[in-house]
């Protein structure tokens, strides 16, 4: 008898995330005419509410057809010249292909490098940009989704304006952003990027790039060639509620639903969630006897745990002894940790339980793979935190 799939197979990767229903059923609509007068009911209200997304107010924000890659490059090539000298860091693989991206595009690039499990290290920034006035732009991922590792992008803007830097400040939020706290004007970032496959709860597709007032200017001023995603075409289309090219509209509608899930929740609630959530997967990781690949808790995300196998065991079998014996995808070490770590995503449309299958699927993946690990002590550990964090929040909401 042929093996019956029944159920769902569990998705714990930290991107693309689990699409909730409503969503789903908001890009079920048959195709539509993207010149039609009436189309911009439907973009408009994206443009307001990614901009609350963002927090940013003076700027805008661009959404493009394409992965957090595109936004990378649309951020780079409408703001810099080839040849400025820019500050970037390398500690994860995310962190280390936005680098790679800047050299590609001729600009001058200082990388810091830092252990992969540490992340944006602010007295080396702070360092850099007092002893070089010529630094264009400063460049932060922060949140690393290889690692788990989480960087303070307020203290990234502290340290430059200690410094006197006038530059310009880039951060990745593709996994942060609409799961983290973000806070692009109170925290002086004048490009930040994020993506719809994570914390906006979407199929992969769309980048979108929160633009400050600043950095518009310095637009005017750039000279790096670019077509795809110029600004100047995107604000005079987006400015008429449309796009410069046939725009994914099945996703459009989607992320209408997925910001309506947002804000319906509240963003303060999304954040704290997300750091209930990561907090019950971390008590679970420690009551395994197991570490993560952060190196600290000043760099846990509340995102993506990327947790240390055992000496001798691979991470890479973890993963497909989860996938094909269990059902379950874990995200896997990226290049440096390759077979070192396994990753549990824990963003966009989840909750406890679901954290808790998590937990459990590792485990028993983990045993299967050699590992010496008690069967049922990471979930137990999260239990408990799960039941005493959800007993004071009911008692806060009364």
């Amino acid at each position: 008898m042929a093996d019956m799939k029944t159920g769902v197979t569990h998705l714990f990767v930290p991107g693309p995330t689990n699409v909730p229903e409503p969503v789903r059923c908001a890009m079920n609509v048959p195709m539509q005419d993207h010149r039609a007068p009436d189309f911009p009911e439907l973009t408009r209200p994206l443009f307001t509410g990614l901009k609350a997304i963002f927090g940013n107010e003076s700027g805008r924000v661009f959404i493009y057809p394409s992965s957090g890659s595109g936004a990378w490059e649309a951020a780079i090539s409408n703001t810099l010249n080839r040849g400025d000298r820019v500050l970037m860091s390398r500690f994860g693989q995310f962190s280390q292909l936005w680098a790679d991206m800047a050299q590609r595009l001729g600009l001058d690039v200082i990388c810091v490098d830092r252990e992969w499990g540490e992340g944006v290290p602010l007295q080396d920034y702070e360092h850099h940009l007092r002893n070089d006035p010529t630094i264009r732009a400063v460049f932060a991922t922060h949140n690393e989704t290889a690692t788990g590792v989480t960087s303070d992008v307020a203290g990234v803007r502290q340290v430059m304006d200690a410094a006197g830097s006038d530059a310009l400040l880039f951060v990745d939020g593709v996994s942060s952003i609409a799961s983290i706290d973000f806070q692009q004007e109170a925290w002086g970032v004048d490009l930040a990027v994020t993506g719809s496959q994570k914390g906006l709860m979407l199929p992969p597709g769309l980048s979108m790039l929160g633009v400050s007032a600043k950095a518009l200017e310095a637009h005017m001023s750039s000279t790096m060639q670019r077509c795809y995603f110029s600004f100047e075409d995107m604000i005079k289309a987006n400015d008429a509620g449309s796009f410069p090219y046939t725009p994914p509209v099945q996703l459009l509608h989607g992320l209408r639903a997925s910001l309506e899930l947002l804000f319906t929740e509240g963003l303060p609630q999304v954040f704290a969630r997300h750091h209930r959530l990561a907090e019950g997967v971390r008590r679970g990781v420690d009551g395994l006897g197991l570490s993560l690949c952060a190196v600290s808790p000043e760099w846990y995300s509340d995102t993506v745990s990327a947790i240390r196998v055992p000496e001798g065991i691979d991470g890479a079998e973890v993963c497909r002894i989860g996938y094909h014996r269990y059902r379950t995808s874990f995200g896997g070490g990226l290049t440096k940790v390759a077979g070192k770590v396994f990753r549990i995503g824990h963003l966009g449309d989840l909750n406890e339980v679901m954290c808790l299958a998590a937990l459990s699927a590792a485990e028993m993946a983990l045993a299967d793979a050699g590992a010496k690990v008690e069967l049922g002590a990471g979930v137990s550990a999260a239990q408990t935190y799960y039941r005493e964090a959800t007993s004071a929040l009911e008692a806060q909401n009364r």
